[in-house]
């Protein structure tokens, strides 16, 4: 059954739907990641509670990426090439690392003040749905992609000049050690904002090849 789709779609010039599934599963691992971030420095989720689940969210999301090696071996058609499929499922993963780590590092620091990361989380948030939607219309309008992709650069882009003026709010006060952990807090969400460029940049790069 897999194979006679796997035809259907290299006859219709279409990729593998596994391909897009396996990516599709990616983002939606990371976006939880990023919802449980909001959520824990909102007080919705405790710091410890939020550490344990990140583990499981972590966990999905290398299966996912484990997953699109696999559909790799194996696929007819991509809409780009491999190459830059495999650098955009390494770009998601590096996202959902860096969340990983802005959660464990805030289970262990203790920040008191974390609401203010908001405007940054909403960014990232907005980048891996820009990201979602540049994946879906690789099979359904590769035309927009680049559309998509731009998105998600914007988002990246936000969150990094965001974290300029916190780094600059740091600096201009008191570097106790409590304005250095917060200063390792927004640098994590720095690195994600700079892992979700990475990602429009792969996605919007194999556009361009086709």
């Amino acid at each position: 059954m897999k194979r006679l789709r796997r035809i259907r779609d290299l006859m219709a010039g279409r990729m593998d739907t596994g391909v897009a599934e396996a990516l599709l599963g990616q983002l939606q691992a990371t976006k939880q990641g990023a919802w449980l971030a909001m959520s824990m420095i909102g007080g919705e989720v405790g710091r410890t509670g939020a550490h344990e689940q990140m583990r499981s969210i972590e966990h999905l999301g290398d299966e996912e990426r484990a997953r699109l090696v696999e559909e790799l071996k194996s696929a007819l058609v991509t809409p780009i090439d491999r190459e830059d499929l495999f650098r955009l499922s390494r770009s998601i993963d590096d996202v959902l690392d860096s969340l990983r780590d802005f959660v464990r590092e805030s289970h262990l620091y203790r920040v008191p003040d974390q609401i203010r990361f908001t405007p940054l989380l909403d960014q990232v948030i907005i980048g891996i749905d820009a990201l979602e939607q540049a994946v879906r219309d690789l099979a359904a309008s590769p035309s927009v992609v680049a559309v998509d992709a731009l998105e998600a650069k914007k988002a990246g882009g936000a969150i990094r000049r965001m974290y300029q003026y916190e780094i600059s709010r740091i600096f201009s006060g008191e570097l106790t050690p409590e304005a250095m952990k917060e200063r390792e807090l927004v640098r994590r969400l720095e690195i994600v904002g700079v892992a979700i460029g990475d990602a429009a940049d792969a996605i919007a790069d194999g556009a361009m090849k086709r």
